[in-house]
């Protein structure tokens, strides 16, 4: 089923997110894990695409398995490592194994590559078109606290109408932790006029180390409260698993209670935190949608 045929149905969507394995050998892992999110019953499970495309055959596969679990699939696809004719032919294979929702992405630049990009593939509103054209459901990525590259908060704002204009359907955001960020970003786009679903990309932070890495990959504001509890708790690793889990399911009552349309939980492929999670607020989102 195509996430804006769930999009239809539902007022709030919980979905999880996967990554395929660097290293063949744990490629059975990630499956594992996978199909205990299945067992969740979520409304999809993405499968990221990697650095580069490094994991582009893996996520096909992948997105294929939870199909045959019974949930649908979001394959990432990426601008970056890929020329159009590369694409269609990852679009091709999406095709075949029946995957109906593709996230698209220009992707990282990853350093001490030259020309990572094509000049005919260079922005992700530009795969939009192409998978729309080749009848996919469409979603893109969003950034609350602007893109890392935009000079501002309007050229962020200009680049994401783009993507809309070329026919994305819904958009997943980058990881955030104060939600007070997203709220205001909602209000900032629909003034601009962009009214399309928009799901809270959440990430548990379970180990404190995780939250000086959250910072350089996506220079996400830290509130005080996330930072003592990590101060507090980091020589006691089961404690700060615990107290991570508890404030990522506050952010998300608190998401859930203001309307916003879907949960996009950054599972790190971890089920046992996914899982903690879900008992926190399965009733919750049972009620809104009920």
């Amino acid at each position: 089923m195509t996430i804006s045929k769930i999009l239809e149905q539902k007022k709030t969507l919980l979905s999880f997110e996967v990554f395929p394995p660097k290293q063949q050998a744990n490629f059975e892992n990630t499956v594992n894990a996978a199909k205990e999110l299945c067992n969740l019953n979520p409304d999809f499970i993405s499968v990221t695409y990697g650095a580069g495309g490094t994991t582009r055959e893996n996520t096909v596969e992948i997105a294929s398995k939870i199909l045959s679990f019974g949930t649908p699939a979001l394959a990432h696809l990426t601008c970056v490592g890929n020329t159009i004719d590369e694409a269609k032919n990852i679009i091709s294979q999406m095709k075949k194994n029946k995957i109906e929702n593709v996230l698209a992405l220009r992707g990282d630049i990853p350093q001490g590559i030259p020309n990572p990009l094509s000049n005919e593939l260079d922005h992700a509103n530009v795969l939009a078109k192409i998978l729309k054209d080749e009848g996919f459901c469409v979603g893109g990525a969003c950034y609350p606290e602007g893109h890392p590259e935009s000079h501002n908060r309007q050229e962020d704002i200009d680049n994401l109408k783009y993507k809309i204009d070329a026919g994305v359907d819904f958009l997943t955001t980058q990881m955030f932790f104060d939600n007070n960020m997203l709220y205001s970003y909602l209000y900032q786009i629909q003034s601009k006029g962009i009214h399309v679903p928009v799901l809270a990309g959440i990430m548990p932070i379970t180990n404190s180390n995780q939250v000086s890495k959250m910072v350089k990959l996506s220079s996400a504001y830290i509130p005080a409260k996330l930072l003592s509890i990590c101060d507090r708790f980091s020589e006691n690793p089961e404690a700060m698993r615990q107290a991570g889990i508890a404030y990522a399911t506050d952010q998300i009552i608190d998401l859930i209670s203001n309307g916003v349309r879907g949960i996009h939980i950054y599972t790190m492929n971890k089920p046992s935190v996914a899982q903690e999670i879900y008992k926190n607020v399965d009733k919750i989102i049972s009620a809104i949608n009920s």
